[in-house]
């Protein structure tokens, strides 16, 4: 059965970009919608930025950028009393991420999912996360049959856990699928989502094989007490209501030399992750030296995210 939601109409005089283009979406239909906002973006250099709410992100001068940033730590101060810092962190020259799991030792603990969930500032009450994992069968890959929502003692006989979250794919149809650009791939090999720039098409999301993003139905709720106040732009702030948001490999923490937050909280050691163009580093030793796959290998997504068992 198909989830139905309702958004509420704007108050008048309190419409901006996103809302008059989500209202578009909804009355000619995404096809002809995709045709028909494609002035908007062309106009951007005769409007001012305050009239569309910003540029595009890799449109920002730093000193607008900076704007940004200190209006979005101020209202997260002033809504949760923390003292939040939104920075914007750059990709690392020199550096390409990639992520392999051990299958053999994963316990399927859940534990890299409620770190997600802190770590990037979800939705308590949805429990929201980046990641899935997947209770399978021994001796053989069928997610019709995996089970996300078992709920017993792990690690069950005969079964074997495959969490499951962004690909962070090399050919990514997220963002060939995006109309307006709000989503794209760094050189780091991270897809990002502007979440102001967003406008919720869902595209994205229609297009990912591997459902690895998430609709924001409503604002994220999270209690003041729980804010991570370390946020970063393209990252782990509050979300919108209405975007699009997805794992972005914890680039807040993994674009200053830290690791994922999954990565900490596994208790079996079953993550790796790391700079491929370095020769020494752990993840490319698990790539040199183990029979690693991806998901879905066929669809040519070229995923930076491997698998791998010990035996």
């Amino acid at each position: 059965m198909s989830e139905s939601k309702t958004f509420s109409l704007p108050v008048i005089g309190e419409v901006n970009r996103r809302t008059a283009i989500k209202a578009g979406a909804a009355t000619l239909g995404l096809a002809a919608w995709a045709v028909a906002i494609k002035p908007w973006f062309e106009w951007t250099g005769e409007l001012d930025t305050s009239d569309f709410l910003q540029k595009h992100y890799r449109e920002l001068a730093p000193e607008e950028l900076q704007v940004i940033l200190n209006r979005l730590t101020d209202e997260a101060r002033k809504e949760t009393g923390k003292p939040v810092v939104v920075k914007d962190h750059k990709p690392i020259p020199g550096v390409s991420f990639a992520y392999a799991l051990n299958l053999s030792i994963c316990i399927g603990c859940r534990r890299c999912v409620e770190a997600c969930h802190v770590e990037n500032n979800h939705d308590r009450p949805s429990h929201q996360s980046y990641i899935r994992v997947f209770e399978m069968d021994k001796g053989g890959i069928n997610f019709e049959k995996g089970d996300a929502t078992y709920d017993h003692p792990v690690p069950a006989k005969d079964k074997y856990y495959m969490p499951v979250q962004c690909q962070q794919c090399e050919n990514p149809p997220c963002v060939s699928a995006c109309p307006i650009e709000a989503t794209w791939q760094e050189s780091d090999g991270i897809v990002v989502v502007d979440y102001n720039w967003c406008i919720g098409c869902r595209y994205c999301e229609a297009a990912c094989p591997y459902h690895a993003r998430r609709f924001n139905w409503s604002k994220p709720e999270v209690p003041p007490a729980e804010v991570n106040p370390n946020q970063s732009y393209l990252s782990n702030r509050i979300r919108p209501q209405g975007v699009i948001e997805k794992c972005t490999f914890c680039l807040h923490r993994t674009r200053e030399g830290k690791l994922p937050a999954c990565l900490e909280a596994c208790p079996t050691g079953a993550r790796v992750f790391g700079n491929v163009l370095d020769p020494d580093s752990e993840i490319r030793w698990v790539l040199d030296n183990k029979r690693v796959f991806v998901l879905k290998e066929e669809l040519g997504t070229k995923p930076r995210f491997y698998y791998f068992f010990d035996k």
